[in-house]
């Protein structure tokens, strides 16, 4: 953002409350220029140590089921079951919910720092908007249990028999409704500034599924897994709660709920977020057609793949969760050059992050696989087939960050845009065609590829008109400032999958190349002299600099 005091206040400073978690809050001195660079650093560094608690967690729920029920008719019935909770997470939670509720959170709070109004107007936005989100999503959860065995049926053709694919199915179908509660309430704290419990529902969702697996694996099987669903996403909302109803104004806002809600949530602005939102998961549902169709376990070894090689987009990801408010802030405050140095800054930071994930996986994906899952039932078959394809899939994680961070300035204006879904229903027709070509002579490894493909050209095609039609940022910058650390993760796996083959043992192997892979990024990347390797430095001492 710009040093002046229009600029800084657009962007909001952040003070430092004694609660855990900051607020923003306007400015109110000169030197408040200073202050959100430190808040963005602590909700930047908190979120993502709860994002690796949880994804840690999430890692032994997937071994825990991995050991139990190895790669079997087992394991991907209930990854089938695994869709419903998969399309709710990311349009519910994260993608969908976030980009229509963040902006309109962001306004509400404008307008309530304006003064003015007779009621305010963030709790005529929940009064408004709350109540009718329940009763649909309940209705659409109700009708997916009894629609389950049709979804499971043009989910998975192939499937032999899809009758414990539908058990699990009608258990995780519940998720349709605590997914959009837990969504409303995270995009709610997120644009107040509190970003320390969002991050933390994806570790309460973990355990409950991990408790529930290991207790009742005996008596219900694979059931059990698909009960733990369940019950982890009522502990999502059991996280949350407790900070939504602390930011809730006092009462009074039912009248002007009634007069405002629907305005700042319409029809207009809602088709496009969701359907871009379904479109982007729907490569999901392209990948579950084409497994259905090879031997068991395909599915388990395509999902386990993906599950590890996303790591790091998830970590990158939180880059552009911490700063899409002050994104969405700064474009209903009509500042659009402070927006495109935010922008550009995020798909810097968020790219250099997942490279340097990628070129681990790239590197190290074998010996990853042996030490999460090569036990109980999942055997050196299975290492092999899922290593394959997590590198295949490592090959598109740039463009799966690009993609999650591009659409937030899209839809941080809080107005109807189409190009989106437009991008991302290109990329799904590529997905769909290659893996239809790729998926015989390669398998698993044909899917993976045909995933890459059809996000890479999303990504593009989404940073191609993103600046004539949202943020103007400078393609030619974004591209340069991603050059050169594809070139350092282009030497770091390189170096990586050195360090895994020539030191013996698993366990030391993987130590060696985890090790080696940051190590030969960061060097490369400085002697490329790419500033994005001293911006991942600065981030790792916790200075977040703020669009400078």
């Amino acid at each position: 953002m710009s040093g002046t005091a229009t600029g800084e206040a657009v962007e909001a400073t952040v003070t430092a409350p004694s609660t855990p978690e900051a607020t923003v809050t306007a400015p109110s001195t000169p030197d408040a220029p200073a202050r959100p660079g430190r808040f963005l650093a602590r909700a930047a560094g908190g979120a993502a140590g709860l994002t690796v608690v949880a994804a840690l967690l999430g890692l032994v729920r997937d071994q825990a089921i991995a050991r139990l029920f190895g790669a079997s008719h087992a394991s991907d019935a209930f990854l089938i079951a695994w869709t419903v909770p998969e399309m709710a997470a990311t349009l519910l939670i994260e993608d969908g919910m976030a980009l229509l509720l963040v902006p309109a959170f962001s306004l509400a709070l404008t307008r309530r720092a304006d003064g003015g109004h007779a009621r305010d107007p963030v709790r005529a936005l929940v009064a408004g908007t709350l109540p009718r989100l329940f009763a649909a999503l309940a209705c659409a959860g109700g009708l997916l249990v009894w629609g389950a065995p049709w979804a499971v049926g043009i989910l998975t053709p192939g499937l032999d028999d899809p009758r414990l694919a539908v058990e699990c199915t009608r258990l995780t179908a519940v998720t349709v409704l605590t997914f959009g509660i837990t969504g409303y309430f995270s995009a709610a704290l997120r644009a107040h500034g509190r970003f320390l419990a969002p991050a933390g529902v994806y570790i309460a969702y973990n355990i409950g599924i991990i408790g529930m697996t290991l207790a009742l694996h005996t008596v219900w099987g694979v059931r059990a897994a698909a009960a733990g669903v369940a019950v982890g996403s009522l502990l999502m909302i059991l996280t949350l709660l407790p900070t939504f109803l602390r930011l809730m104004p006092g009462r009074g806002g039912e009248r002007a709920a009634r007069e405002r809600g629907p305005a700042l949530l319409g029809a207009a602005v809602l088709a496009p977020v969701v359907l871009f939102v379904v479109s982007r998961q729907s490569q999901v549902f392209v990948e579950r057609f084409l497994a259905s169709s090879l031997p068991d376990g395909a599915i388990s070894h395509l999902n386990y793949a993906q599950k590890v090689a996303q790591l790091p987009m998830v970590l990158s990801m939180m880059i552009c969760t911490v700063t899409f408010p002050v994104v969405a802030r700064a474009m209903a405050a009509g500042d659009r050059d402070g927006a495109r140095r935010r922008v550009e800054r995020d798909l810097a930071l968020a790219g250099t992050v997942v490279l340097l994930g990628t070129a681990t996986v790239f590197g190290c994906a074998p010996l990853i696989v042996e030490v999460l899952f090569q036990r109980g039932a999942f055997d050196a078959t299975d290492t092999a087939a899922t290593a394959g394809a997590m590198r295949v899939y490592a090959l598109g994680l740039l463009g799966h960050t690009l993609v999650g961070a591009l659409c937030r300035p899209f839809f941080s204006a809080g107005r109807p845009t189409w190009y989106p879904l437009c991008a991302m229903g290109a990329g799904l027709l590529v997905t769909t065609a290659a893996g239809l070509l790729l998926t015989r002579p390669f398998d698993v490894n044909g899917i993976a590829a045909a995933n890459a493909l059809g996000i890479s050209t999303a990504a593009v095609l989404m940073l191609l008109g993103l600046g004539s039609r949202a943020v103007a940022v400078r393609t030619g910058t974004v591209a340069l400032s991603l050059a050169r650390p594809v070139a350092a993760a282009a030497v770091a796996a390189a170096a990586g999958r050195l360090a895994t083959d020539l030191v013996a043992g698993p366990v030391a192997g993987l130590a060696a190349g985890c090790l080696l892979v940051p190590t030969a990024f960061l060097l490369t990347g400085l002697a490329l002299r790419a500033p994005e390797a001293v911006h991942l430095l600065a981030l790792i001492r916790q200075r977040f600099p703020h669009g400078r």
